[in-house]
This record gives C-alpha cells, sequence and structure tokens, in this order.
C-alpha cells in the first residue's frame, strides 16, 4: 500500500512528475531528474516559486483535502444488516420500512438543539470559498435543520469592520452571515460563532452575542486539516497592512518597503495572513467558558483536531468538566480552504484511529460517572455510508457527523447550476437527461416550493442545492439504519459494524468480519 500518493506532485499544487510512470516511492521524484526540465514537480516548482508551493491552489476558488491513502479509514468497515426483529419500531413487514426511520438528533448539555438530520457543518470561516458560497450553505442548513458554524477570523478579515479600544463593535459580514440563518431558522439546529486566539482579543463571541443574537459559541483548539493557525491569501498591499494593523501575523511582512516595492513589481502577487497557536490550559479554559455563558451564551461548543492522544484526552476530560455542549473531534485527512500541502497529508491522527481512541477515553469518563458530553466526529465526511460509520463507531456518544468539504461543494455546484439556468446555458447532459427549468433540474424543488409558497423565490439555488444533497443523505441513510434493523439513531451500536480486515479489528475492537456472530450461528446450527 502507498501511504503517500502525490508526495511531490498533485492537482492540488498545480505540479507533476515528469516521468509518471516512473518515480521513487519515497522522494516521489522522478527515477531520472532531467537538466533543462523546467520544473513541473514540487521541488522544481519550488526553485522558483518557492514558498508558495507549499499551498493548493489557486486560493479562492477550490477546497482541498488529503491525498494520503491511510492504513485503515472507515472503507475497512461494512455495516450490517439482519433478518430479524426491529429496534425503535413494531417488527411488522408493513411497519419496519425505510420512511419510518427516525435521524432526528439533539445535541447540548441536556439535549436542546434539536436536529433533523445529525449533521453539523463545521467551522468554514474566513476563506474566499466560503464568504462567497455563503448565502447557500448558511440557508441550506437553516432550511434542513441542522447545525452551521461561522468559522474563525470572519470578523477580524472584514473589511468594513469597525473597531473601538481593539474590540469588534460592528462586522456587516458577520451580520450577513449570522442573519442569513435566523432569517430561515425552523427550530432544528443552529447557528454558531468560532473563536480563536485573534477572535478572543477582538471580542468576537461577545459582539455576536450581544449585537446578533447569537446562542452558541465554538472555542477552537484547531481542526484536522493542519496543526497551525488558520491561513488565507491577500491580493493587495492595502489589505495585507489592513489585517497586519488589525493584530494578524503578515507575512511578507507588508510594512517592509524593500517588500512592497517587490509586490509592486509583480515578483509576488500574495501576501499570506496567518492566526496564532492557542496555548490551551486547564483552568482558563474552565474560566472562559464560565465568563461566556456569564456574557448570555446559551451553548459553548469546543472544537479540537487531530493532535496527539494526549491532546484528545484533555479536550474530553476539559469538555466533561465544563460541561460543553458539544465536542467536535476533527481528524486528519478531511479538507479546508487553504492549508499547507504537505503538513496536510503528512501530520495528526486519523479520522478512524482518532474516533478509537475519542470511543476509550469518553468510556473511561463514562465508567467513572462523568458528565458526557455530546460529541460529533469529523474529518472526511461526505455520504451516508460515511455518516453511519462515524455514528456507529463511536455509539453511543457520538450524536453527529461534522462536515464541511461535501455541502460546500453542494452550494457551489446549485449556484453554479443557478447561473446557468438564468443565463439560458444549461449544460446539454443536464438539460437533455432533466431539462432547463429550477423545478426540472432541482428534484427537492417542487418540495420547497410547496412548503415556503412565494417565499420560494428567495432561496437562492445554492441552498436549494444544499438542501437536495441532505435530502439524499437522509435518504440513504434511513435505508441503511432499515436494513440493520435500527430505526432511530439512539439504536445504532458498534455491533453494526464489522471489520474487513484482521489489523482494522485490532485497532476498533470491533468484531473481523470471520469472527462475527461465531458463537450464536454455532448455536444455531447445533438447534
Amino acid at each position: 500500500m502507498s501511504f503517500s500518493k502525490g508526495i511531490n506532485a498533485s492537482a492540488a499544487t498545480l505540479t507533476r512528475n515528469r516521468t509518471p510512470g516512473s518515480v521513487c516511492p519515497t522522494s516521489g521524484m522522478c527515477a531520472t531528474c532531467q537538466e533543462g526540465c523546467t520544473g513541473l514537480c514540487e521541488v522544481g516548482r519550488s526553485a522558483y516559486r518557492g514558498r508558495e508551493v507549499i499551498y493548493p491552489q489557486p486560493f479562492g476558488p477550490i477546497t482541498a483535502a488529503a491525498e494520503k491513502d491511510y492504513p485503515i479509514d472507515l472503507s475497512h468497515f461494512n455495516i450490517m444488516g439482519t433478518t430479524v426483529g426491529a429496534q425503535g419500531i413494531e417488527p411488522d413487514s408493513d411497519k419496519a420500512i425505510f420512511p419510518a426511520v427516525n435521524i432526528e438528533s439533539a445535541v447540548g448539555a441536556n439535549g436542546q438543539i434539536k436536529l433533523k438530520l445529525p449533521v453539523v457543518i463545521s467551522g468554514l470561516g474566513s476563506t474566499n470559498v466560503a464568504s462567497q458560497n455563503w448565502e447557500g450553505l448558511a440557508i441550506g442548513a437553516a432550511i434542513s435543520g441542522v447545525i452551521a458554524t461561522i468559522g474563525e477570523n470572519v470578523c477580524g478579515m472584514d473589511p468594513d469592520a469597525e473597531f473601538s479600544s481593539g474590540r469588534v463593535v460592528r462586522s456587516p459580514d458577520m451580520e450577513r452571515r449570522v442573519k442569513l440563518f435566523q432569517k430561515w431558522y425552523n427550530g432544528y439546529g443552529t447557528i454558531v460563532v468560532q473563536s480563536n486566539v485573534e477572535d478572543t482579543k477582538l471580542g468576537v463571541l461577545e459582539y455576536v452575542i450581544d449585537k446578533l443574537g447569537v446562542e452558541a459559541v465554538e472555542l477552537k483548539w484547531g481542526q484536522g486539516a493542519k496543526d497551525i493557525g488558520g491561513e488565507v491569501k491577500l491580493n493587495s498591499l492595502e489589505r495585507a497592512l489592513q489585517l497586519k494593523s488589525r493584530g494578524y501575523i503578515v507575512h511578507p511582512d507588508p510594512e517592509d518597503p524593500t517588500v512592497q516595492e517587490a509586490f509592486r513589481q509583480g515578483a509576488f502577487k500574495e501576501f499570506e495572513r496567518h492566526s496564532r497557536l492557542g496555548m490551551v490550559e486547564y483552568d482558563s479554559f474552565l474560566a472562559r467558558v464560565e465568563q461566556l455563558r456569564r456574557h448570555g451564551a446559551k451553548y459553548v461548543f469546543l472544537k479540537t483536531g487531530a493532535y496527539r492522544p494526549a491532546d484528545l484526552a484533555r479536550a474530553v476530560k476539559y469538555a466533561s468538566d465544563a460541561r460543553i455542549d458539544l465536542l467536535t473531534v476533527d481528524g486528519a485527512g478531511g479538507g479546508t480552504g487553504m492549508s499547507p500541502w504537505r503538513m496536510m497529508n503528512e501530520w495528526g491522527i486519523p479520522t478512524v484511529y482518532l474516533e478509537c481512541l475519542l470511543y476509550k477515553y469518553l468510556n473511561k469518563l463514562a465508567e467513572r460517572g462523568k458528565f458526557i458530553p455530546s460529541v460529533a466526529i469529523a474529518g472526511g465526511f461526505a455520504l451516508e455510508d460515511q455518516v453511519f460509520k462515524g455514528l456507529a463507531l463511536g455509539a453511543p456518544y457520538i450524536k453527529a457527523v461534522g462536515m464541511a468539504r461535501a455541502p460546500l461543494t453542494a452550494a457551489m455546484v446549485g449556484k453554479t447550476l443557478g447561473e446557468a439556468i438564468k443565463n439560458g446555458k444549461v449544460p446539454a447532459e443536464i438539460s437533455n437527461k432533466y431539462g432547463t427549468t429550477l423545478e426540472q433540474i432541482f428534484v427537492a424543488a417542487s418540495e420547497l416550493k410547496a412548503k415556503y409558497g412565494e417565499a420560494f423565490a428567495e432561496i437562492p439555488p445554492g441552498a436549494i442545492g444544499v438542501y437536495t444533497f441532505f435530502e439524499r443523505l437522509s435518504v440513504g441513510l434511513k435505508q441503511l439504519m432499515c436494513g440493520a434493523r435500527k430505526f432511530a439513531l439512539q439504536y445504532i451500536t458498534r455491533d453494526d459494524l464489522v471489520a474487513l480486515t484482521p489489523e482494522a479489528a485490532r485497532l476498533s475492537g470491533i468484531p473481523y468480519v470471520m469472527d462475527l456472530d461465531a458463537e450464536e450461528a454455532e448455536r444455531i446450527l447445533e438447534s
């Protein structure tokens, strides 16, 4: 098995090998590096573009996720069905049908936040791709009944934000993002605002609680895509200077006259804005949670990334002691708007490994009678089988699955098709098969039109795309649960999975397929 596909060449960095059929497995370099090559691979491109090649390109219109093929992932487990019984419904063939499956969930210290689908849209913050598609994401999440998270640095990156004594007092971009969700909120899900080091210094959470009526806030320790702070690129000197003045780390230094001249001469076209590392400490963490609650936060969440096992233990312990409303654990391999490419592939604990540790740590606290927070698992989830496996692998503690790239893809595709419909330029492969109108192309449009009436015209195509995607997930998840004879989420257990390899069984404690039901099968055969 090759664990590091594309180590020195990838579509993500717009690089390739000159000899793709003959590549050194360790370095990823061509077997023969030839003088005269203009620099096609990452090493070669780095000879003239340097640090630019660290990141997936082009910044702005893309998201990226790791290519690394981890030794064990969710595909190494299968979902088990059965021919007998039903849990959560009468075992009657006329009643135990997949539309009867209940996939609603709830999170919060007292289960106050209801979800129509066990999904949290994880933090999508100040990157261009998130901002430009937020309308579809926010409205799509609200009408679908899931949680949407406004990620880090939104106020700090808002060019029109206003500050007083170093604290934000107005942010049109944050206001827009919050209100888009609030307008379409239907009693399920919630809008969450995330905070990192810079956000805390700027008073972002206090601002959104006081001025925008936000009930749920999230403290961010990190994410699965990288082990440093958030990053974006800036295409003007003015923006670079503005963000440095707001306290961000900007590279190269936009105040350096030599750097300014190089930028004007076109030596480089983008600055980088970086966020600082947080420094986790038990007493200050609990104090900050209490401070936010006193300030009016109804729900306080925590998100952590794919760090060392000891850091996961800290997250579980601190979340328990602080009675956090939702702990999101994000594994390596998931996607991002911008992360160093090699870092995204080569650092951290992959999702399955991390979730197995998470289950172990939560079990330990449960055995001691400690408070167990609602937990979401994230890191590369996109479709219904992965949602089921994520819930089952950490059952009974996992209440939702975090995803970002998949709903963002749905929003982008929905927006693109909406523009094509508006301009009369629907691609032939779509128009020939489905038609040319919104109602013909989006299979869930008629359902939304019936539900919202005249207000349907205000739902953007990006949001229709998100809703339609989630509707597919809902049906697919119900079908998988029906086959497992589990008619509500609380009945999903680890016994609903089987490991396909001995290695996956050893890692997870899930039975190897050839050992599953061995005793029961023997009893049946001998009866």
